[in-house]
């Protein structure tokens, strides 16, 4: 009996190879913030804790999407307990204000309708992830700032928690160091670091999304916000060209708009996914001598981990494959 082309299609289609092509889908890409991360700076155990924590979320977000979940659903599930780990910059262990407080952002994007949401300035909201996607799919806004963010979250019956909580010992104590002699030539920057957490997700059904969460930086003034709220900047997903999560100096990345740039190159320039986020990341970003890395996925699965720092968090898991990573040799 002949085979249809139809059925041949279907057929090809299933086995995730379309002539030639691959498809890796389920897939799930995340980062834990990039910056000055070498090894003799990270002790054995911590460096465990951290490629553990790593492992954990991408098999939070994995197992979202090999049981049917939505990609929006993975990148939720997979930042929420990034958040919660204080090894990283975003929620517990953020760091701190100028002025010893902590100031929450994140924002999630939905590739298959461009829907999207953000929070930017909370400090009073325990998942400032959870609370961007209650403003993507229960308000009519994208971005909410501020008292106004956390009114609507107390609303929307989101967990509050005093701004202590996100406190630890960790970070109080570079915070302390950081404001010894103060009027000093020693400059405040020198004690930041890039900790944001991203999670780029891919589901069964080829929906992509993509998510960002940060405490920002250390000693930041003035309501300061970076690019992790920002839809374009930060974070970015489109079902016709990629998802893509962003971390490393803010100001940069705004001015840019990395995040869209990437997808902007692809969808308009033709370029492939390594093309525009290694143009974007090493040529873009370092002739302006901004440092940083991105997380990017494709429809098909192709994924980039891309960075101009000594080393950058990092982890990937699909059908077929899956690691975590630290270290910029690796």
């Amino acid at each position: 009996m002949k085979l249809t082309f139809s059925l041949i299609f279907v057929l090809f289609a299933l086995s995730g190879n379309v002539f030639g092509q691959t498809i890796n889908r389920p897939a799930i890409v995340i980062h834990g913030g990039a910056g000055t991360i070498e090894r003799h700076l990270l002790s054995d155990s911590l460096e465990t804790i951290i490629r553990t924590a790593l492992q954990d979320a991408l098999n939070a977000g994995y197992a979202v999407l090999e049981n049917g979940g939505t990609a929006v659903d993975a990148v939720e599930a997979t930042i929420t307990l990034l958040e919660n780990c204080p090894e990283f910059n975003a929620g517990k262990g953020a760091v701190m204000t100028d002025v010893g407080t902590h100031e929450l952002d994140a924002s999630i994007m939905d590739g298959s309708d461009l829907n999207a949401g953000a929070v930017a300035g909370v400090k009073t909201v325990k998942s400032p992830i959870l609370a961007a996607r209650t403003v993507m799919v229960r308000s009519p806004h994208v971005m909410l700032a501020g008292e106004g963010a956390e009114e609507f979250a107390k609303q929307e019956g989101l967990e509050m928690v005093d701004n202590t909580y996100f406190t630890t010992p960790r970070i109080q104590k570079r915070w302390d160091e950081s404001h010894k002699g103060e009027g000093s030539n020693v400059p405040k920057s020198k004690f930041s670091k890039f900790g944001t957490v991203g999670c780029v997700a891919l589901d069964k059904d080829g929906n992509i999304a993509a998510g960002t969460s940060t405490g920002g930086m250390m000693n930041k003034k003035y309501g300061r916000i970076g690019d992790s709220p920002i839809i374009g900047a930060g974070t970015y997903a489109d079902n016709e060209t990629c998802g893509v999560s962003c971390t490393g100096h803010g100001e940069y990345f705004i001015r840019i708009g990395v995040a869209k740039e990437i997808s902007d190159q692809m969808k308009f320039g033709k370029k492939t996914l390594k093309e525009a986020a290694e143009y974007t990341v090493n040529e873009h970003l370092s002739g302006m001598n901004a440092q940083g890395g991105i997380i990017a996925m494709d429809k098909d699965g192709n994924f980039e981990l891309v960075f101009n720092t000594p080393g950058m968090y990092r982890g990937y898991k699909n059908a077929t494959d899956e690691k975590v990573m630290i270290y910029g040799d690796e």
